[in-house]
């Protein structure tokens, strides 16, 4: 996705891919920026969870490091439509966030110095 990104004192575009991680391209998670996961990445724990069929991973992608993450798993009910349970979100510290125009959130993201930019979303059925 290529989108504007604009601050007080400059305008720039940022190129970010957004890429679904598979067993193949899990060494994409040894160029990781500070602040994306809570604790250093460790091989073994990518495998393990890179094996389980439920468990989904994106990252998004700058420049070939990853500046995001979103881990997810798939929770299958007895009684009702199976879900997508979102476990993790996380972005490098500068980064964005998108939410619906008619979030409550969007005062907290506010007081906290950002602003708004249009952009574009894209719905992906799994």
């Amino acid at each position: 996705m290529i989108g504007p990104v604009s601050r007080a004192y400059e305008t720039w575009r940022l190129e970010i891919e957004i890429r679904r991680l598979t067993s193949n391209d899990a060494v994409l998670l040894d160029n990781v920026a500070d602040g994306v996961f809570d604790e250093p990445i460790d091989r073994m724990r990518v495998a393990a969870y890179m094996a389980e069929s439920g468990h989904l991973m994106l990252v998004a992608l700058s420049d070939g490091e990853v500046v995001g993450q979103v881990a997810a798993v798939i929770h299958r009910h007895p009684d009702k439509s199976t879900e997508l349970y979102i476990d993790e979100v996380g972005v490098a510290p500068e980064s964005w966030v998108g939410t619906e125009v008619d979030n409550p959130a969007r005062g907290l993201y506010e007081s906290y110095g950002a602003t708004v930019e249009p952009f574009v979303m894209y719905v992906l059925r799994l």
